[in-house]
C-alpha cells in the first residue's frame, strides 16, 4: 500500500500560497504540518464525500518521508483501523486537505502570525499536555494472547441469595433480601453508614458470612481494614475468620499475595503503556512527587519492564534500584516511597498463577503506623488490581432474573479513602461497571456526607443503603437523600432516627417499609 495523495484544487492554491508566505522551499513540509494540525482538532471526517483530485499527484516519499510507520500510526490510533487497512491513503488526503483549509483561515486572520509562532506554540502545548497527562480509570484490558494465562474467570453463583438481613422490632419477624433478584436490585452494592460502636462492623461481617453461607463458598470476599486492627481485634474477630475460612493478612508484617504490577499487559504495547502511566499515576497521587519525579518514576519503571522476559514481573525493589541507578543516592521523595514500598513487602513479588487470590477469603488490615501515602498507597494498588482483573473477565449470567455473583469488594473506612476527586472517579466507574462481572460492593462509612458528593451521590449507586445511628441525624434532606426516600418518608424517618439505638437501622429495603427501624443481623448472635 503506497500513501500517494493528489490534492484538491483548491488546497493545491492554499499550498503554493503558504509556500511563498514562509519561504518554505518544499511543499511536504507544509502537508506534514497540516496533516498533524487537522488530526489534533479532533473531528473524524467522513470518506463518503467525493474527492477532489484536481490539484497535483505527490508520492508517498514527499507525503512522510522516512517517517511512514509513524504517520500511518497516527490514522490508525486516531480512527481506530489497522496498519494494513485500504482506506489510510483516503484518510491522508483528507487531513492534507483539512488541515490546509484551517491553516489558510488561522493564518489570514493573523497576519503577523508567522509560521515558526505557531510551531513553537503547538509543540509547548503537546509537551504540556504530555507532563500534565494522567492516566484514565478505564480498565487496562489485557491482549488476547495473555487473558488466559493472566486472568482466571472465576465462577459464580446462579442462585438467589437470600439472606437474613435483620428482624422486625415489633414482633420479631425475619427481615430477609435478595440481593441479586433482578426484579428488585438494578445491583448488589450497598451503603453502610453508622457511627462507631453502632454494630455496624458486626453487620458487616454478618453479611459477609452468609454470602459465604447461602452461596456454599462459591462468593469469596476481600475486606479492607484501611485502619488496621490491633491484637485484642484481631482475637475478638478469629471466630469470623474461622467459620468464613478468610486468611488474616496483617500488612506489613505478612505481604499480601499478589504484585499489584501483574494487571499491566506485557504483550500489547499500548497495554502495557497504559498500565505503566496507571501505576505511575496511584503512586504519584498520594506522593507529592513533583512531575520531573513522576517521569523518573516512568521511565524507571519502563526500562525495568523491558529488562524482563515475558511473563515475569518486577518488584518494587527492581523499580527503586533503578531509581538509584538513574539519579543517585540524593535524597528525594520518590526514593523515599520507593524505599519504603520495597522494605515493608507489602505485596509478594511473584504470582502463582494456577493460585488465584479471588478464590480465597481475605482480610486486609493496614497499619495504622504505616505513612499515610504508603497507606493510601497500597489500598488502591488493590483496587485497581482487584477492579482490572474482573473488568477482564466474562459478564456473569442473568437467569431467571438473578444476577449470578463471584465476589465481595468491602471496603471500611470509604469516608476517608475516596475523600478525593480523582478517587471519587474510580470508586464510580467500579460500581457502575463491576456489576456486571457479579460483584458486589459493600462501603462503610461513618458518615453519610460522603456518600454525596457535589459530582455525584455514591449512595444512588449503591441500590441497598443501611443507616445506623450518625452524628448528624438533624440533616433530614441528606438522610432522606442517603436512603433514596420521598418527602412523604421524612416524618417517619426523623421520628426513627431520633430514636435509634445501637444496632438498630433504618433502610430502603425492598420488602420491608422504607424508613422504619428495625434490628440489623450481627455476626456474634450467629455464633
Amino acid at each position: 500500500m503506497q500513501i500517494n495523495v493528489s490534492t484538491s484544487e483548491e488546497t493545491e492554491a492554499i499550498l503554493a500560497k503558504l509556500q511563498s508566505r514562509f519561504s518554505v522551499t518544499s511543499k511536504n513540509i507544509l502537508m506534514r504540518i497540516a496533516l498533524a494540525y487537522s488530526l489534533t482538532r479532533g473531528r473524524k471526517l467522513s470518506l463518503s464525500k467525493p474527492e477532489d483530485t484536481k490539484g497535483n499527484p505527490y508520492k508517498e516519499i514527499t507525503i512522510v518521508g522516512n517517517y511512514r510507520s509513524y504517520y500511518i500510526a497516527l490514522i490508525c490510533q486516531f480512527y481506530d483501523i489497522y496498519k494494513t487497512d485500504s482506506d489510510i491513503p483516503k484518510y491522508f488526503k483528507l487531513h492534507i486537505d483539512d488541515g490546509l483549509r484551517l491553516l489558510e483561515k488561522l493564518f489570514s486572520e493573523s497576519s503577523n502570525y508567522n509560521l515558526s509562532d505557531f510551531l513553537l506554540e503547538h509543540i509547548e502545548r503537546g509537551i504540556d499536555s504530555l507532563e500534565q497527562a494522567v492516566s484514565s480509570n478505564e480498565p487496562i484490558l489485557f491482549d488476547e494472547r495473555i487473558r488466559h494465562t493472566k486472568v482466571s474467570n472465576k465462577g459464580y453463583f446462579e442462585g438467589a441469595l437470600k439472606m437474613l438481613i435483620g428482624k422486625n422490632l415489633k414482633d420479631e419477624s425475619p427481615i430477609y433480601a435478595t440481593l441479586n433478584d433482578t426484579n428488585l436490585h438494578n445491583n448488589a452494592h450497598i451503603a453502610v453508614a453508622g457511627n462507631s460502636g453502632t454494630g455496624k462492623t458486626q453487620f458487616a461481617l454478618e453479611i459477609l458470612r452468609q454470602f459465604v453461607e447461602v452461596s456454599s463458598g462459591s462468593v469469596n470476599f476481600i475486606y479492607l481494614d484501611f485502619k488496621g486492627l490491633k491484637k485484642d481485634d484481631v482475637a475478638a474477630l478469629t471466630p469470623f475468620f474461622e467459620n468464613t475460612q478468610t486468611t488474616f493478612i496483617d500488612a506489613p508484617q505478612v505481604p499480601f499475595p499478589l504484585n499489584p504490577m501483574s494487571f499491566i499487559d506485557t504483550v500489547n504495547e499500548k497495554n502495557k503503556i497504559m498500565g505503566i502511566n496507571k501505576l505511575v499515576d496511584i503512586i504519584t497521587n498520594y506522593s507529592n512527587i513533583g512531575k520531573n519525579q513522576q517521569q523518573t518514576l516512568r521511565d524507571a519503571t519502563k526500562d525495568v519492564f523491558q529488562g524482563l522476559k515475558n511473563g515475569e514481573y518486577p518488584s518494587f525493589k527492581d523499580i527503586y534500584d533503578r531509581v538509584l541507578e538513574m539519579e543517585g543516592s540524593k535524597a528525594s521523595t520518590l526514593k523515599e516511597i520507593l524505599e519504603s514500598l520495597s522494605e515493608l513487602d507489602l505485596f509478594e513479588t511473584k504470582n502463582d498463577a494456577k493460585k488465584s487470590i479471588f478464590n480465597q477469603n481475605y482480610y486486609l488490615s493496614l497499619s495504622g503506623d504505616l505513612p499515610n501515602a504508603i497507606r493510601f498507597t497500597s489500598v488502591f494498588l488493590i483496587i485497581n488490581y482487584i477492579y482490572n482483573n474482573f473488568m477482564n473477565m466474562e459478564n456473569a449470567p442473568v437467569n431467571d432474573k438473578l444476577q449470578a455473583i463471584r465476589y465481595v469488594l468491602l471496603i471500611d473506612e470509604a469516608h476517608v479513602i475516596f475523600k478525593d476527586r480523582k478517587a471519587q472517579d474510580l470508586l464510580e466507574k467500579i460500581l457502575r461497571e463491576i456489576r456486571s462481572k457479579g460483584v458486589s460492593v459493600v462501603l462503610l462509612s461513618q458518615g453519610i456526607e460522603e456518600f454525596n458528593q457535589p459530582s455525584f451521590d455514591f449512595s444512588s449507586l449503591c441500590e441497598t443503603a443501611f443507616l445506623m445511628d450518625i452524628k448528624d441525624k438533624t440533616n433530614l434532606k441528606m438522610m432522606s437523600k442517603f436512603l433514596g426516600l420521598g418527602e412523604k418518608d421524612n416524618t417517619i424517618l426523623a421520628r426513627n432516627m431520633e430514636a435509634i439505638q445501637k444496632g438498630q437501622a433504618v433502610s430502603n429495603l425492598k420488602g420491608f417499609k422504607k424508613a422504619e427501624l428495625f434490628e440489623v443481623g450481627q455476626f456474634w448472635k450467629s455464633l
